[in-house]
């Protein structure tokens, strides 16, 4: 039900307005975002990389509706991916196609748009060397931003790749889709609300989906990342990797800003790849209630620590 609850307040315009604006809402938001500017978003990955913790960077944002819009979210990704070259950062971006225009104007011109601005966006990545994730979206979005990764990696090979949602009936194909190619998967478990017919309705079986996802993308040759604040999760991985041989560099786990960073230091000392997604930005709601649906725990932690510093 509290699943439900916030996934449902995720798209509330009224609500989102006021918490966006409001000094009680930035406060409460601050756990999981590292700020509103982009010199806020470098300070965090600065000091997330001087502990050892590779970072993506994420210009908060989605559901955009106007040109101008979409091209002012462009030009944030173009500065942080200057950013990140000028500071040496062990960092790349992470980015949503309705954020750069995949909706606006109908199929003829939304997705052409979108694709222009990503495809520029790969472009500056790969002349940096640096990375591009195109992030995923609710289930409508995932045949599109497949076929835009699949075409962007033939022209800059390495420079960008997507995520799979293992809450997904059609992930398992997926995954072996984009690895066949050679193209970097981010997995995790999913944070929309899907119907039952596409989807895995109960938690455990989604998260024996993921299991199986999570070892079939180490085994591969492809770099992938393994998004999960699930413990048992990752100690399966840590027995899989040591029972099969394969290299702890190989692959990297994948976790948020300011969620289980116990986990996230004691992946680092044994010489796992830990790699944390900052997020920023004003627009912080949507992504901020997605994360109390994942964990309504993380409601009772946000309550015992709104009145400590």
């Amino acid at each position: 039900m509290l699943r439900s609850f916030f996934i449902g307040l995720s798209t509330n315009k009224a609500f989102r307005s006021f918490s966006e604006q409001s000094s009680i809402g930035r406060r409460v938001s601050r756990r999981f975002v590292a700020g509103m500017s982009i010199d806020e978003a470098i300070a965090a990955a600065a000091q997330l990389n001087a502990e050892g913790i590779d970072v993506t960077l994420d210009s908060l944002g989605e559901s955009v509706l106007d040109v101008a819009h979409a091209e002012a979210s462009a030009a944030i990704y173009h500065q942080l991916l200057d950013a990140i070259q000028a500071r040496n950062l062990r960092a790349n971006v992470s980015v949503k196609l309705t954020q750069v225009g995949m909706d606006i104007g109908g199929p003829s011109q939304g997705p052409a748009l979108a694709e222009r601005i990503v495809g520029e966006m790969v472009a500056h990545a790969a002349h940096t060397g640096s990375f591009v994730r195109i992030d995923m979206e609710g289930s409508e979005y995932t045949e599109p931003t497949l076929l835009l990764t699949e075409r962007l990696h033939q022209q800059y090979p390495g420079a960008v790749g997507t995520v799979l949602q293992a809450y997904l009936f059609r992930t398992e194909n997926d995954a072996e889709r984009l690895l066949s190619q050679g193209i970097r998967i981010r997995l995790c478990k999913g944070a929309y609300k899907e119907p039952p017919e596409i989807a895995f309705p109960a938690k455990t079986d989604v998260d024996a989906n993921y299991i199986k996802l999570m070892k079939r993308v180490v085994s591969s040759p492809v770099f992938c990342g393994i998004a999960t604040h699930d413990e048992a999760i990752v100690n399966q991985l840590r027995d899989f990797v040591a029972q099969h041989g394969i290299d702890k560099r190989a692959f990297e786990f994948q976790m948020l800003y300011g969620i289980r960073r116990d986990l996230q230091r004691k992946l680092v000392a044994e010489g796992f790849g830990v790699r944390v997604y900052v997020p920023f930005g004003a627009e912080w709601y949507p992504y901020f209630m997605r994360r109390l649906a994942e964990r309504p725990a993380n409601v009772l932690f946000l309550a015992k620590n709104f009145f400590k510093s």
